[in-house]
């Protein structure tokens, strides 16, 4: 299947590691340019070699702190001089800390919705005036099953990513005649490193997929594919959506 977005521009956020980096590798086999970006010089390099490696396509990285206005707008001028207008993002962060409502601090908190929210919420506003231009645009935010099955642990993750989630299903209606699609995808338990951070007191990680019906956990690779095809021009009547990726962790109906 082609998916129509050779050579469009594409930006992942977190994608040093884990879910965003197997977004960025999935959009690199599509033939994207792919700017990639993380708090860490050394591993954010690493990522853009492997891409390049893997795919031969045009891949550039990025040090950027995605909760800092100044940080993304100096990454952002410059991926406009090399390439031109964003016509992809995949917005992305790293989940916040774990804790329940009596153990977490006000800082904690804002740090949360200012990362999962907020800086979310500013990276989609400040590359939609690219894509209104040019009217095409594809905004892929990856949250959380937690927005439709909360997770107990996770009370920081649950409010912020529900809260954007009302942001972009609002958005997604206001910008829908401009060519321009807005989803969100929900993984489920996958095999990344925050994963294993949140379960590490299991002594065996195989009881991590206890509570999923396929009995393991997703790999990112089956995340990355579906937001390829969301990304695509395939996916171009497809707007306003909370895709679930759990291999059928969520019990609901909606």
């Amino acid at each position: 299947m082609d998916f129509g977005i050779k050579d469009k521009v594409a930006l992942v956020q977190g994608a040093s590691t884990g879910l965003g980096y197997a977004a960025a590798l999935e959009l690199a086999k599509e033939g994207c340019r792919v700017a990639i970006c993380s708090l860490d010089k050394t591993r954010i390099q690493k990522a853009a070699e492997n891409i390049k490696k893997n795919t031969g396509a045009t891949v550039q990285g990025y040090v950027c702190d995605i909760a800092d206005r100044d940080s993304r707008q100096t990454m952002l001028a410059e991926i406009k001089k090399n390439w031109g207008t964003i016509e992809i993002l995949v917005a992305n962060n790293g989940g916040p800390s774990a804790g329940y409502f009596d153990t977490l601090n006000d800082d904690q908190w804002s740090r949360a919705l200012q990362g999962n929210l907020i800086a979310m919420k500013d990276s989609a506003q400040e590359v939609l005036p690219g894509m209104q231009a040019t009217g095409w645009g594809r905004i892929v935010f990856i949250t959380s099953v937690s927005v439709k099955q909360p997770i107990d642990s996770l009370i920081l993750s649950n409010t912020a990513r529900a809260g954007l989630t009302g942001y972009a299903k609002t958005l997604s209606a206001q910008v829908a005649e401009q060519g321009i699609t807005v989803n969100m995808v929900l993984p489920g338990i996958h095999d990344t490193e925050r994963v294993k951070e949140l379960h590490a007191d299991l002594s065996d990680p195989a009881l991590i997929a206890n509570d999923i019906p396929m009995k393991r956990l997703g790999q990112p690779s089956e995340l990355a594919a579906v937001i390829a095809f969301i990304a695509s021009t395939r996916a171009s009547y497809l707007t306003g959506q909370s895709i679930v990726v759990d291999g059928g962790l969520v019990k609901g109906l909606f």
